[in-house]
């Protein structure tokens, strides 16, 4: 298998689009790790695994119809596989395979079953004390923008799912590439005030533009390097549409972006800026604090 990611929007030729087939019901708030689960949760309205698979094969199908070839996770019994992306992020030809918390190791066996044709020299696994998330990797032509937490929050906050020492490690594994690190606003209690992962504050398109909810950036120096990188190409949205996963897209080509059909708002603003939408709704997936950019594992995007 070939493995090659080094941006956001080259044409996506193969990707793993997770699976909802074996979720194993509604945890407790307990058994929860993430603020918006927990809301669902105590409200009744927490998805079912019909609705999910019907929205992730939904997508699936989408995908195919633009020609791209999807993989789905070998089903695990009981198991939460929807968010593929955290379990994994390519980078050029290599292919992290992430250190998540406890609670989501077991998706890597999902995972591994569909990676067989990659050699072992072209899987990067984290040592222990480096911790990281698929969903917080996000590879910018030569730059690799990583959301992370720094000790203080690390150790408060479950939803911290990427630390300050996965930044070094990325640095050794990737030395030509320049790692960026963002720290994230974090809150295990409220999910308009947590940015789970990166790419639930940012997304970034092919033309310079960009999608972001700044305050899911912790320190004002990240927030002014973004609105200086992308001077004036960006759509700002609220709390509550980073909450609705409104950053959280994936572009099948430089120029076609998956959303949904309720993001009215950002759809406008992207077919402005000359991008054909190709909406599908996920509203029901949404609810456990990810997205289009969460249940998707580009492994091949072709220059």
């Amino acid at each position: 298998m070939k493995l090659r990611v080094v941006n956001e929007s080259d044409v996506l030729d193969t990707v793993i689009v997770g699976t909802a087939a074996s979720m194993g019901g509604t945890p407790t708030v307990a058994e929860s790790y993430d603020p918006k689960s927990k809301e669902h949760i105590r409200a009744g309205t927490f998805p079912t695994e019909d609705d999910c698979q019907r929205e992730l094969n939904g997508l699936a199908s989408l995908l195919e119809s633009q020609g791209v070839r999807v993989l789905r996770p070998n089903t695990l019994q009981d198991v939460n596989q929807l968010f593929a992306r955290d379990v994994g992020a390519v980078v050029e030809d290599r292919l992290v395979a992430t250190r998540m918390i406890e609670d989501r190791a077991a998706e890597w066996e999902g995972i591994a079953p569909l990676l067989s044709g990659v050699s072992e020299s072209h899987l990067l696994r984290p040592p222990a004390g480096v911790r990281i998330e698929g969903g917080d990797v996000m590879p910018m032509n030569g730059e690799l923008w990583v959301g992370y937490s720094a000790p203080e929050d690390f150790d408060t906050y479950t939803t911290s799912r990427t630390n300050e020492a996965a930044l070094d490690w990325l640095s050794d594994q990737f030395p030509d590439w320049n790692v960026r690190g963002f720290q994230l606003t974090k809150s295990d209690e409220d999910p308009r005030a947590n940015a789970l992962h990166l790419d639930c504050c940012l997304s970034v398109l092919s033309g310079g533009h960009a999608l972001v909810h700044l305050d899911g950036l912790k320190l004002a120096e990240d927030r002014a390097f973004i609105e200086a990188h992308f001077k004036g190409q960006m759509h700002g949205v609220d709390a509550q549409a980073m909450y609705d996963m409104q950053c959280n897209l994936i572009s099948i080509t430089p120029l076609d972006v998956v959303s949904c059909p309720s993001f009215e708002s950002v759809n406008q603003q992207l077919e402005t800026w000359g991008y054909h939408v190709h909406a599908t709704p996920m509203k029901e997936t949404a609810k456990m604090e990810g997205l289009l950019r969460c249940v998707t594992m580009p492994l091949h995007r072709k220059a």
